[in-house]
């Protein structure tokens, strides 16, 4: 217990009520602490309240004209400061003791100016706890220097940070310090002391949130070091319990308030998605209540690496703070300007909401929300060009087949595919399996290995070592920054202890950016800042859309609205818990799943009430499913492109897998097999890989089908769509065509005459259409049928069936040719009719009892409709207990090996009782 006479800069700690409201200016004011039973403190009446955004993730760093359109954003909405601390800065972290260049200087001098101009406090933030020897006066002096030379910018705010590194202390630094806590307390001081004990200047502990702290917060050693030696003017960061903190209570900033003996800033990462490149949040500031707010020093959001998706994280933090920043339940106002006024009272209203019961009454997380999306709106509606005010983020951050349906919903409605490329992915010229990536869209993607699900902890462990994706572009974006045709690379799992917001290590693969690629080309040092000079020459490259020949103009869709957004926010809400349509969408995805028996081709349907019930909800379900891909269309059709390409990774994602599911849904057929695995428990959230796509993607039979699910999005939004829907007799004569020109496309002579037309669809194809058509799904664009995907759950009884009915068939309508003579290619396949073929072994048979024949177009320019193809055929021949597939390719036919190798086949080893001139190629399910 801290004795009576001690003075604290911190507010109330002791869990009483908050102190009386006191009045103060809207961005800069906060109530001042009062005295409280067993702790004496300051009665300064009035404080600063520390509010806005710390640039702290890790990945590319904000250019500076977003960084300049953050200050105008937080001047409209009242939040007064920024933290300069980008992990990826290379002269902030990795290389802290290099100085800036007289380019990189003029910016940050430029910027810290703009901060000014717009009464935002630029906070310099530095990173030297990689590799710093605290005893080494050289190296304190190349810190000294570092600062001094920001300073001479105009910075007068500075922070230092020890976040995320080794608590292993060097040899020397041993011989010095006490401990760690002792070593970074002591350079800190010495610093903050040097700089003139500037009045805002912050620390980021090695202990930043309660999982970190051993054993625990109230008897940490590191904690108490710190609170006991750090002078009282520096001010403490803390995340939280956790990295990612669900709730903030008060009782946990209190006990921490005790220990650091102030009370701390919390550098917020509710919105952050550094450590998942599958997840966005679009969901409001919440689990932190108002009576924080006399409690702290103040708050600054870590929020999405994406710029523009901020707009929502950012707007709520405003409203939250405002809510309460006297104490007192008042309007919130917010103004662009006298001419522009937005108001809204904040109070309780969660009448008729899923929600839990709000306990806030000074502020509603969903009215805040309201609040933001209404304004965000406006936004979308202002042309704006993808130009040097962002640069686009490296790695597409797409993992789901884009199958997405714009028809009315219906069981036999079809799914449709966006494309974009415009590149053949079947021609006959291409040289086979040594395609170009970028020549050929099909050409083999290095396949994603199975995503390693982090083991769900107790709430006391955090996930120390993860495998992480990163996502790097081909070396031509340094042509079109734009055209994203990237590749997942794995890497290792770290040797050492990561900290969980360290996924992004500087030892992993980095993504380069355009104007990294610049850099590096001319031969100069690595820059951590992008300059003018830089995005001057990455804007060049971007290129204005123009609508194709076949291709309608971007801006003729409906026009986007709240309810989008709203949906938008829903699917993308916060770490710990989707939006309550999300949360719909899964419920009745997994009954239907679960349920389906009801509804099989291989019962009697005698249930009738429970047939009723599976179809009106599958209809209700469909329904949800297209509101989702309106959203996309709308979204992608919006005037404001910089804002689209932000977002457009990740709605290209949902809307695929929502797709994708959607397609299951219709699929009659499907059986159960797991339940769904919602976001619940206490781990941190990168336990739950992938978000809502994640969570659908596992509830698909083929959920470890990494590479059928990783498709970048298109580098543009386009009109033309590919469908996808199930094979109706109707559609045979569509197939059989396609067949034969496929078959027939390269050979240097077409060598079937026109008498029998329908020989190679009936050798390749037919049996397949015929005895096995619950497993066929065609490919359609608006000029008809242009691919197939065929298959047979297992191939031993249909072979039956077809040496019992359609081989007979076939050999009454094709006779059987003289084998005496030389036989043409059509002979031959008449003959194959007569002959027996030969089996495959039962114990290969054992492992890919299914047999699959997947074909497309060349016309086709759509690199993903491939995979989304056998993504549908693959879910249906799991679903019904299918361990794997196999196809029979010629081995001339060097097309369709190369084709369905980049589908994921792999050639089986040659067995005994394989027949000599076929290659078989299989996939595991």
């Amino acid at each position: 217990m801290v004795q009576k006479d001690k003075t604290l800069e911190p507010p109330p700690v002791d869990g009483e009520q908050s102190p009386s409201p006191v009045s103060g200016e809207a961005c800069a004011e906060a109530p001042g602490p009062v005295e409280q039973s067993g702790i004496a403190v300051e009665p300064t009446g009035h404080r600063k309240f520390i509010s806005g955004v710390v640039e702290g993730f890790y990945g590319r760093p904000w250019t500076m004209e977003q960084r300049k359109e953050l200050f105008r954003r937080q001047q409209k909405w009242g939040l007064n400061t920024y933290l300069y601390a980008p992990k990826d800065d290379y002269k902030h972290r990795m290389f802290w003791r290099e100085l800036y260049s007289v380019e990189e200087a003029e910016q940050l001098m430029t910027l810290i100016a703009a901060a000014k101009e717009y009464g935002i406090e630029f906070i310099y933030a530095i990173s030297p706890g990689l590799d710093i020897t605290f005893s080494n006066q050289k190296e304190v002096s190349a810190l000294k220097r570092k600062l001094d030379q920001v300073t001479h910018f105009g910075c007068k705010s500075f922070a230092l940070l020890f976040d995320d590194i080794d608590h292993n202390m060097c040899p020397a630094d041993k011989e010095v310090f006490s401990s760690f806590a002792h070593a970074q307390v002591s350079i800190t001081n010495e610093i903050y002391q040097y700089l003139g004990e500037p009045e805002t200047f912050l620390f980021c502990p090695t202990e930043y949130c309660g999982t970190f702290c051993y054993p625990n917060v109230p008897q940490s050693p590191y904690l108490h070091t710190v609170g006991e030696k750090l002078l009282p003017g520096i001010d403490v960061l803390w995340t939280g319990p956790k990295v990612v903190s669900k709730d903030i209570t008060v009782e946990s900033i209190e006990e921490v308030s005790k220990i650091l003996r102030r009370a701390p800033v919390i550098w917020d990462n509710i919105h952050a998605n550094d450590y998942d490149q599958k997840r966005l949040f679009l969901g409001p500031y919440k689990g932190r209540s108002t009576e924080l707010i006399p409690r702290l020093k103040g708050v600054l959001t870590n929020p999405n690496c994406e710029f523009e998706s901020n707009f929502v994280a950012i707007h709520t933090l405003a409203t939250w703070y405002k809510s309460n920043m006297n104490g007192v339940r008042k309007d919130v106002v917010m103004t662009d300007g006298e001419d522009s006024t937005v108001s809204i009272q904040i109070k309780l209203e969660n009448e008729g909401s899923d929600e839990e019961l709000e306990t806030d009454m000074l502020y509603s997380p969903q009215l805040a929300l309201k609040l933001a999306l209404t304004e965000w709106l406006g936004e979308f509606c202002v042309p704006h060009q993808y130009n040097s005010r962002q640069v686009p983020q490296s790695g597409a951050k797409s993992t789901a087949i884009d199958v997405s349906s714009m028809a009315a919903p219906s069981l036999c409605s079809s799914t449709t595919v966006t494309t974009v490329f415009q590149q053949p992915i079947m021609s006959p010229a291409m040289p086979p399996l040594c395609l170009d990536p970028l020549a050929h869209p099909l050409a083999k993607i290095p396949q994603e290995e199975e995503e390693v699900e982090v083991e769900k902890k107790d709430s006391d462990e955090e996930p120390m070592e993860m495998v992480v994706e990163k996502m790097v572009d081909e070396p031509e974006a340094e042509a079109n920054p734009e055209e994203k045709h990237d590749g997942p690379v794995l890497a290792d799992k770290m040797a050492e202890d990561l900290k969980p917001m360290d996924t992004d290590k500087e030892s992993l693969a980095e993504s380069k950016s355009p104007e990294e690629s610049i850099q590096e080309d001319s031969g100069s040092d690595i820059a951590p800042m992008q300059t003018d000079d830089q995005l001057k020459q990455v804007a060049q490259t971007f290129d204005v859309f123009v609508p194709g020949p076949n291709e309608k103009p971007l801006f003729t869709a409906e026009p986007l609205t709240v309810d989008d957004l709203s949906l938008l926010a829903e699917l993308f809400y916060l770490p710990y818990e989707h939006g309550n349509k999300a949360v719909q969408m899964l419920k009745e995805f997994n009954w239907l799943r679960a349920n389906s028996s009801v509804v099989s081709v291989n019962c009697k349907r005698k249930e009738t009430e429970k047939v009723e019930e599976w179809q009106s909800r599958a209809e209700k379900f469909e329904e949800m499913c297209c509101s989702v891909i309106q959203m996309f269309t709308r979204l992608s059709n919006s005037a404001n492109r910089t804002i689209l390409y932000d977002l457009y990774p990740y709605i290209w994602d949902i809307k695929s897998i929502i797709s994708m599911v959607k397609s299951f849904v219709q699929w009659l057929g499907c059986r159960s097999q797991s339940s769904a695995q919602f976001l619940r428990g206490d781990q941190e959230p990168w336990a739950f890989r992938g978000g809502l796509a994640g969570e659908f993607q596992r509830l698909l039979p083929i959920e470890g089908a990494n590479d059928l699910f990783y498709q970048p999005p298109p580098s543009m939004p386009t009109s033309k769509l590919y469908s996808i829907r199930p094979y109706f007799p109707k559609d045979e004569a569509a197939v059989y065509k396609i067949c034969k020109e496929m078959y027939c496309e390269g050979l240097e002579d077409i060598p079937f005459s026109d008498d029998d037309p329908d020989l190679i669809g009936d050798r390749l194809v037919g049996g397949l259409l015929t005895l096995s058509s619950e497993y066929g799904f065609v490919l359609e664009d608006d000029e008809g049928i242009c691919g197939y995907a065929l298959g047979t759950v297992d191939v031993k009884p249909f072979i039956k069936k077809c040496e019992m009915s359609w081989i007979p068939f076939m050999q009454e309508k094709y006779n059987k040719p003289d084998c005496q003579k030389d036989l043409t290619e059509a002979e031959k396949m008449m003959l194959s009719f007569h002959e027996e073929e030969e089996g495959l072994p039962d114990s290969f048979l054992s492992n890919f009892p299914s047999l699959i024949k997947v074909d497309i177009h060349g016309k086709v320019t759509d690199p993903s409709v491939a995979k989304s193809m056998m993504g549908c055929l693959l879910s249906s021949l799991k679903a019904n207990g299918s361990l794997g597939a196999f196809c029979k390719v010629r081995q001339t036919d060097k097309r369709m090996l190369d084709f369905y190798s980049k589908l994921g086949c792999f050639e089986v080893a040659k067995m005994e009782g394989f027949p000599k001139d076929i290659i078989i190629m299989g996939r595991s399910l």
